[in-house]
């Protein structure tokens, strides 16, 4: 009788946990995607495209462990993952004040169809909350502890509490179900990928100056930002949803704190070129004071952000610069 040879063993490598990213096309959310599946993971992206761009993913298209679908998550999904990073709603005020009833809807029903989605699949699900939940803040560096001083009647209201009721919606499912949840409060990010028209100072100023027009600054330029460059704010959100024993919420920013003037000083030295800077009155609930305290991040994700205001600008410009003036 012919013998046939032993069947060799299989070796089965343990996989990376599938992830589900929403607003994956957009600028953060690619940054995201792109660590994501370099580490191995089977990502799918899920984005409306409302400010999110299919080109910021296409370089992933091609990746057999990336897939991306166009999905509202104002309507319910349903996919089978083991982790979700909800990064699901316009984030800048030219956006959001366009169609604010869309905004809350993003946040709230998104937020509600996916803890829906983490609660059947008993998948761990992190919320990629704001520091404008904390409002024009009274706290200054803001800590985690501080409710927020927030007009809910603004033309802000509709992402500031959009994003409150979304986290007063995670701490639910986590006491009532027994979801777990993680939830990161996102200070000012910036780099390559961001939307060249979302109205905030660092794409404002960058293309202002590489186009040579006027500098616009709002009110007197004295009111402060810290802005925490895209990698290290990725690094910061896989860490949080890594570790196993804080939910949040947490701060994730840089605490380095600039005025609105000296980030427009620092862009126009980088660029150079004929741009001058030009002030005009200051839209309302603008906040005059935005800076993380960042202690709790340090020593439950031992992390802080590493790259400075200066080198982030360098490769944010040049981003900007071959993508819309070459």
């Amino acid at each position: 009788m012919k013998q046939f040879p032993a069947p060799k063993a299989q070796i089965h490598p343990v996989l990376a946990p599938s992830i589900l990213v929403t607003g994956g096309a957009g600028f953060i959310g690619s940054h995201l995607c792109e660590a994501l599946v370099a580490r191995g993971h089977q990502v799918v992206s899920v984005d409306n495209y409302y400010t999110g761009s299919r080109e910021n993913i296409r370089h992933l298209l091609d990746k057999a462990n990336f897939e991306a679908l166009r999905h509202d998550v104002v309507e319910p999904l349903r996919v089978e993952v083991e982790q979700i990073y909800n990064l699901a709603c316009p984030a800048s005020p030219v956006h959001y004040q366009k169609y604010p009833v869309q905004t809350t809807k993003t946040s709230v029903l998104g937020a509600l169809n996916l803890l829906g989605l983490a609660k059947r699949t008993q998948a761990r699900i992190l919320q990629a909350s704001t520091s404008e939940v904390y409002g024009d803040p009274h706290v200054h560096p803001q800590k985690e502890t501080y409710w927020g001083h927030v007009n809910p009647i603004g033309i802000r209201a509709c992402y500031d509490e959009g994003k409150r009721c979304a986290e007063t919606l995670f701490f639910d499912y986590q006491r009532q179900y027994g979801v777990d949840i993680r939830v990161a409060r996102i200070f000012n990010t910036y780099g390559p990928r961001m939307h060249p028209h979302d109205g905030r100072v660092v794409s404002n100023f960058i293309m202002q100056a590489l186009a040579g027009e006027p500098i616009t600054l709002y009110g007197d330029g004295q009111q402060t930002r810290s802005f925490c460059y895209v990698d290290d704010l990725v690094e910061a959100l896989i860490r949080l949803m890594q570790q196993d024993t804080h939910a949040g919420p947490i701060n994730l920013g840089n605490p380095n704190e600039f005025t609105i003037a000296e980030l427009a000083e620092e862009v126009l030295s980088l660029v150079g070129g004929p741009s001058k800077l030009v002030y005009r009155d200051l839209p309302a609930d603008d906040p005059q004071q935005r800076q993380p305290d960042i202690s709790q991040a340090q020593q439950a994700l031992d992390w802080q952000p590493q790259v400075s205001l200066r080198d982030g600008l360098k490769e944010t410009i040049a981003y900007f610069k071959h993508q819309f003036f070459n």
